[in-house]
């Protein structure tokens, strides 16, 4: 009994140990899918039944595996499946046959797919080497493509988000514009002739035409695209080219920019991607197709605007319904609703009759941008649909530099930044409004540390308070008054109204500075610096936005560019106090009625303001520099526009007078 025992015990565990040999398909399938999930697919093809080998050779399994999982950019490859029971694991052992069902999950271009599946397989091989193999069909890579089909991927361009001003214009749309082609059987009796003329109006190369015109599927009566599409507002060019044999249009979609060349630099443009931009991009949302925000509030806003591609994967079978594998909605770009105002900005920069210079328009009580004026410009299109080799040369070498945005840019400010200087010295004490100065001559100069420089001023006057010296602008006062509150004090000053630090606006406008180090150092310095000269510079928005506080009880709002922000926001507070501010105003109101802003006199309502002339030296040795002028004013009683305008090199042209003239001019045509 003993012995009976003892071989039946043996002869278990010699069971057993075999067993633990032998693999299941378990383990097998448990390669296998490691394996996938990996994208290895010539190892895996190694663990193919023979049969499936000799159906679908390397070429039908590894190669097309690689190019569409390459294609449809498939990756995170998860595999699970339900193992048998052991009853029917013991039975798959049996008979060397098991379906093993699975599921897939998978990432791709359009989203992630999923699908389930059966694996089946089969024992092959000898006692020793027997071992499992996979039953492969292409219903392993998806389903639906078991019995045949095309795997097929579309992408749907989005729409490009729409630009508007605070009414909802148009500042930037997609308009109608013409794709100009040719029809080659219309060319005419001297067909050389006639492609010289269209090349030499669309900007493009004879050859490029007969590049276009000789290709295979070109009949003589088709129409033959030429890859240039030009706005229907470009008038001058589409009436010659009309007039050439053999030249057709089509109506297709494009970008249009309806205020032209009055916008350009606020609103930017579009361009194709460049192989620069392409270093530098998202490879997966930008091709070299691909167009792009370049400048102005078309590249600030481009990840709105611009939207996202809708990609879809599907199986394309002759004669039945296309089964979509996975899909991405397309995402129409984003419109962008803006606070410019298209009449404001249009007058403003017809304004400037192409004199340089820049402006800036704000409602003063909600910090509202209303227009950016950048003079001179061009017409957006030209960069948009091509541009001829002579008309960029021009751009480029014309001295105005119409290609600058000096919206962005900063200037030294001249006399309008006393109204600053005069808030800074009421809130330190350093200025009494009732105090009077005596102040002889037209020159001042304090003491052997400023050598032969002295400050001068345009008009005489004594004793001088400071509503006179706003009303004539006097520089020597201010002068006074800087070097009394010294360095330290100025700059702190000025840092309370903004400077050193960005304009908190979605704009790429410069911060304005007190100097190039940031400090005051010499007398000489603080005194020029006070009055707008020296090293000080400010852009256009940040100084209309720096007479803010006068019209809000010392609240200076911030400047926005969205409807969407929230409006009346203060960016900074408590720089005047309300006596304060209301002691400006009057100065501000004074200028116009009694001194340097005549002109403004003249609107049908009250305007005030304050004038300013910056002397462009580069030395303070030098006698006679080019003046830049500026006028920042206001309705004095509605407050609702305020305009800082600066004009370049206006001596001859009547100086900061001029600019009060289209300030005022300005205000008329939009009140």
């Amino acid at each position: 009994m003993r012995r009976l025992i003892f071989f039946v015990f043996a002869s278990i565990l010699f069971i057993a140990g075999c067993s633990e040999d032998e693999v299941t398909p378990h383990e097998r399938f448990d390669d296998y899918i490691k394996l996938w999930s990996e994208n290895n697919f010539t190892n895996m093809y190694d663990m193919l039944a023979s049969k499936s080998k000799e159906t679908y050779p390397t070429d039908q399994y590894i190669d097309r595996y690689e190019k569409i999982y390459g294609d449809l950019e498939i990756e995170n490859v998860e595999i699970t499946y339900t193992k048998l029971s052991e009853e029917k694991l013991e039975l798959a052992m049996e008979e060397g046959s098991a379906t093993l069902p699975f599921s897939v999950k998978m990432d791709s271009m359009a989203g992630p797919i999923t699908f389930d599946y059966e694996a089946t397989l089969t024992q092959q091989g000898e006692e020793e080497e027997k071992n499992w193999f996979i039953n492969w069909d292409p219903g392993y890579i998806f389903p639906q493509i078991k019995d045949g089909g095309d795997i097929r991927i579309t992408t749907t361009e989005p729409t490009r988000g729409e630009i508007l001003d605070r009414n909802r214009i148009p500042l930037a749309l997609n308009g109608e514009v013409w794709d100009i082609g040719i029809v080659p059987g219309k060319l005419g009796d001297n067909p050389e002739e006639n492609k010289k003329k269209i090349a030499t109006l669309l900007n493009i190369s004879v050859d490029s035409i007969d590049k276009a015109i000789s290709a295979d599927w070109v009949q003589p009566d088709m129409f033959v695209p030429l890859n240039k599409k030009i706005p229907k507002s470009d008038t001058e060019v589409l009436d010659e080219l009309w007039q050439v044999n053999g030249i057709m249009g089509q109506t297709a979609l494009g970008r249009i920019y309806p205020l032209g060349e009055a916008a350009t630099h606020v609103v930017g443009y579009i361009g194709k991607v460049t192989d620069k931009d392409l270093e530098e991009l998202d490879s997966e949302v930008y091709t070299a197709n691909d167009m792009i925000g370049k400048t102005g509030m078309e590249r600030i806003f481009e990840d709105r605007l611009r939207g996202k591609k809708g990609i879809k994967i599907f199986v394309e079978k002759e004669g039945q319904e296309d089964v979509v594998l996975a899909e991405i909605e397309v995402q129409n770009g984003e419109s962008i609703h803006t606070t410019i105002d298209s009449t404001v900005q249009e007058e403003l920069y017809l304004s400037f009759d192409d004199i340089p210079g820049t402006a800036a328009a704000i409602e003063p009580k909600t910090g509202e941008t209303l227009a950016l004026a950048s003079s001179p410009s061009f017409d957006p299109h030209k960069m948009v649909y091509g541009i001829s080799q002579s008309d960029w040369d021009e751009l480029q070498n014309n001295p105005d530099q119409p290609l600058f945005n000096r919206s962005n840019a900063t200037y030294a400010p001249g006399s309008v930044i006393k109204p600053v200087t005069a808030a800074i010295g009421l809130q330190n004490g350093v200025i009494d409004p009732e105090e009077k100065i005596e102040i002889e001559g037209l020159t001042w100069g304090n003491g052997e540390g400023w050598g032969d420089y002295k400050v001068t001023r345009v008009a005489s006057a004594s004793p001088v308070n400071l509503l006179t010296a706003m009303t004539l602008s006097d520089n020597i006062y201010f002068a006074m008054k800087g070097v009394e509150m010294g360095g330290d004090a100025l700059v702190a000053g000025l840092e309370k109204f903004g400077f050193g630090e960005a304009l908190p606006i979605d704009l790429a406008i410069s911060s304005s500075t007190v100097s190039t180090t940031g400090t005051l150092d010499g007398e000489v310095l603080v005194a020029n610096t006070s009055y707008g000269q020296g090293e000080i510079e400010t852009s256009a928005l940040h100084m209309a936005t720096m007479y803010t506080p006068f019209l809000n009880d010392g609240a200076m709002i911030k400047p926005v560019i969205l409807m969407e922000e929230e409006k009346s926001q203060v960016w900074k507070d408590e720089l005047v106090t309300s006596e304060q501010a209301a002691i400006i105003r009057e100065s501000l109101r004074n200028v116009v009625t009694e001194g340097t802003a005549g002109y403004a006199k003249n609107a049908p309502f009250k305007i005030a303001g304050k004038t300013g002339t910056a002397e462009l030296k580069l030395t303070l040795d030098e006698e006679d520099g080019a003046q830049n002028g500026w006028f920042v004013g206001y309705p004095s009683e509605d407050q609702d526009i305020l305009i800082a305008m600066m004009m370049e090199k206006v001596q001859d042209k009547g100086a900061s007078a001029l600019v009060v003239e289209k300030v005022t001019d300005v205000m008329e045509k939009v009140k």
